[in-house]
């Protein structure tokens, strides 16, 4: 979308950085934005960021650099492209968790595949991101479908719509105006 997603308004004044973390803090007591080194500086204050210490990996980078910060959390990982996720969706997923597995994760109504960015992964998961890593493998949608996830059907699958054109921007600004 050459745009900052997560610097888009959806919600009124909050942009979805803020809105994602607002989402966040109700099921969690610390809430941090990953984020390049270099945009730290650009988050809205109130939000702690998380700079990426792994570097060019992505959504697997933020997570490692998430899991260095703290080995032993679970991390509940959410992208900020996600406008019409709700409170109600979080709730199932908490509700559900499975500390046991690797992650808890919902499926993709689009592909059936666990979406990588709502999801919880447990502290084991850490070790085994990097293992996956050392094998060249940086997409943690492959280290889901290749470990012991709950993959669990979203109650509202239409929640889990992100938002990457400015068409799909369009249609998720119609859907939260109730269009």
């Amino acid at each position: 979308m050459r745009t900052d997603k997560g610097a888009l308004h959806y919600h009124g004044a909050a942009d979805q950085r803020q809105h994602t973390a607002a989402l966040l803090h109700e099921f969690c007591a610390d809430v941090r934005v990953s984020v390049r080194p270099d945009q730290a500086d650009e988050l809205p204050a109130g939000l702690v960021p998380l700079p990426d210490t792994f570097a060019g990996l992505g959504p697997l980078g933020g997570l490692l650099s998430a899991f260095r910060a703290d080995p032993n959390a679970a991390w509940l990982v959410l992208a900020c492209d996600l406008p019409l996720l709700t409170r109600t969706t979080l709730e199932f997923l908490v509700g559900n968790r499975q500390p046991a597995r690797f992650a808890t994760a919902l499926q993709s109504p689009w592909n059936d595949f666990p979406e990588p960015l709502v999801t919880i992964w447990e502290p084991r998961a850490y070790g085994e991101l990097l293992r996956f890593l050392s094998l060249g493998y940086s997409c943690p949608r492959k280290a889901l479908i290749n470990s012991d996830t709950a993959v669990l059907a979203p109650p509202v699958p239409e929640e889990l719509r992100n938002v990457n054109t400015p068409e799909e921007r369009a249609a998720a600004e119609t859907a939260l105006q109730g269009g």
